[in-house]
């Protein structure tokens, strides 16, 4: 006896209004302290998401995350505790003076220099990103930016600085602020001589972009090293950043990564 089956329902996509980058859009949370509450988390996730692709050298490297009540406060990790061991509860609520509001120190006093004056001179920027990673540390050597190499290059065409004014640790909100100046209105920064920064409009944006740059800087280095790169046109490079290079990709990038890493380390949810 044979059955027949039905014919699959086709959707009818061409029918559908084209809702043009609709990933855009960040969901509503329903109360500050859900928002806060969702920022540590991904937060402590970064850490960790970070310490898996060796971003921790050493004592060096933060990210922080401002405070969706208190904007002049930010969440940051303690100086001394393991990217790959941080938790929501380890988390440092910092004010604008540097002093520890929540938590248990020490603070690393470079992350408030630089972090403290670039959420101070950007107002849409939620999160920041800077670790000493090998390949953004390197390419911080050469003293200029990124070439449109690649599609996902392109994310950071026309969207990324140079810091060339490096005078050893930051320890000072003034050096702070020049490098916040030298930023301007972009999503990342290369620090001369000392490594990457993003920032992004969410932690989730902030985090994927520095994982993104660093590839990006390892992927140029090695085509250097093989030879003479062909860059993609000024034009195409343009568009496709547009394309790739926004804070909903980006969000949704990290959060991929987010599920798997809270499934295996659930503890750093505590």
């Amino acid at each position: 006896m044979s059955t027949t089956l039905a014919a699959p329902r086709a959707v009818a996509l061409r029918d559908t209004p084209i809702r043009k980058f609709w990933f855009d859009e960040t969901p509503p949370r329903g109360s500050i302290a859900d928002e806060r509450r969702h920022r540590q988390t991904r937060l402590a996730a970064a850490f960790r998401l970070f310490a898996q692709r060796g971003f921790d050298q050493g004592l060096a490297g933060h990210i922080t995350a401002r405070d969706p009540e208190w904007t002049d406060h930010f969440w940051v990790n303690p100086l001394g505790k393991h990217f790959s061991r941080i938790r929501v509860s380890d988390l440092l609520l910092v004010n604008h003076r540097g002093e520890i509001v929540v938590g248990e120190g020490p603070l690393n006093q470079a992350a408030f220099a630089i972090h403290a004056a670039i959420h101070a001179a950007r107002p849409d920027v939620i999160a920041a990103a800077h670790t000493h990673s090998l390949y953004g540390k390197a390419w911080s050597t050469l003293g200029r930016t990124l070439d449109p190499l690649t599609q996902d290059a392109c994310s950071f065409y026309e969207d990324h600085a140079l810091f060339d004014d490096f005078q050893g640790v930051v320890l000072d909100t003034s050096e702070g602020a020049r490098i916040a100046d030298a930023l301007g209105d972009r999503k990342a920064a290369i620090l001369k001589n000392h490594g990457i920064l993003t920032v992004g409009p969410t932690v989730e944006a902030a985090a994927w972009w520095y994982i993104a740059l660093d590839n990006a800087c390892h992927t140029q280095l090695l085509a250097e090293s093989a030879g003479t790169p062909q860059r993609i046109p000024h034009d195409i490079a343009a568009d496709t950043h547009e394309r790739v290079g926004r804070p909903g990709g980006a969000l949704h990038a990290f959060e991929s990564l987010y599920e798997g890493l809270v499934e295996a380390e659930p503890d750093l949810l505590d």
